[in-house]
């Protein structure tokens, strides 16, 4: 069912007002959906704070950036590698140094389609590792400083999330029997959008000041493919991204920016698209599956990935 609160249109950056003094804190940022959600809130005067694992990547988006809204925009990056832990603690404890408010936090960042079984540093299957453990630490360790400006986190979530088990595979994690790439993809964004969802009950319950929306881009023309995908899924996408069944990256990047500046959504929702299959068209309330905020699955993997990462959350 289309979502008509948006009108015909659906959300568009022309409903964003001023951002001024505002910070968003972006995984991903240096190509694809996240650097241009990083360019339509800087484009309204808000701050932004990329987490990107490449620093030569980092330096030129910023450079374009600059170049773009002028020396003076406010765009920096922390290294981040979301494949290790260590990593992710080490760039969270930076960003809690150096901004000192957070409006949003926006999981933006994944691997995709990794062809063969691969490990994280922390020995875990790399999609799940870096799309779902390396984000969980991350929110973690900034929550309280998101919940200070009655902030938002954003988890970046996909339609794939419907192209696998429908469920987490807690008997074999890390896919030791019989590694698929889609099926593993599959697991690591339902892992995400299931965190979203119990986070969203946890924080409820223990009355913090923390929204927590959960959104998808489509069908966008990204790197996300290019990066990691085998060499077959890259030739397909690149035909298919010639196709009326792929939008921009900047297109991509709007339900992200809803979710992290809109006012009155639903947490308990998937927003993206909602036109052709819901990958591309306005962006608005798509159809979100019972199965994915199932609530027994939702607390084993939360009690799974304090265990995993060792890292245990204060709500």
């Amino acid at each position: 069912m289309k979502d008509i609160r948006f009108g015909p249109e659906g959300w568009t950056p022309a409903r964003l007002g001023s951002l001024a003094g505002k910070t968003y804190v972006i995984t991903g940022a240096n190509s694809g959906t996240g650097f241009e959600a990083s360019r339509i809130l800087l484009s309204r005067g808000a701050k932004v704070v990329m987490m990107n694992r490449s620093a030569e990547k980092s330096t030129a988006a910023i450079t374009s950036l600059k170049q773009e809204f002028g020396p003076a925009a406010e765009v920096s990056f922390v290294r981040m590698d979301l494949a290790e832990l260590a990593s992710v603690r080490e760039a969270a404890a930076e960003v809690l140094d150096t901004a000192p408010c957070i409006d949003a936090l926006i999981c933006n960042a994944a691997i995709a389609q990794v062809p063969t079984q691969m490990f994280t540093e922390d020995g875990f299957e790399s999609q799940l590792g870096t799309n779902h453990y390396g984000h969980f630490v991350l929110c973690g360790m900034l929550f309280d400083r998101v919940e200070e400006s009655e902030g938002r986190i954003v988890v970046v979530a996909s339609l794939g999330y419907k192209m696998g088990l429908r469920t987490i595979q807690f008997d074999d994690m890390n896919w030791d029997r019989s590694y698929r790439a889609n099926p593993a993809y599959s697991q690591s964004k339902l892992a995400q959008m299931m965190f979203a969802y119990e986070l969203q009950d946890r924080t409820r319950a223990a009355n913090r000041n923390v929204e927590v929306y959960v959104c998808h881009p489509g069908a966008s023309a990204t790197s996300l493919i290019r990066t990691s995908g085998s060499f077959t899924s890259r030739i397909l996408f690149g035909l298919m991204s010639l196709s009326p069944m792929v939008q921009s990256a900047e297109k991509g990047a709007y339900p992200e920016v809803m979710c992290a500046t809109e006012d009155g959504l639903e947490q308990r929702a998937l927003y993206g698209p909602t036109g052709r299959m819901e990958c591309v068209g306005p962006v608005g309330k798509g159809t979100l599956e019972p199965y994915a905020h199932d609530k027994p699955v939702m607390e084993k993997l939360w009690d799974r990935s304090e265990k995993e990462t060792g890292f245990s959350w204060n709500v």
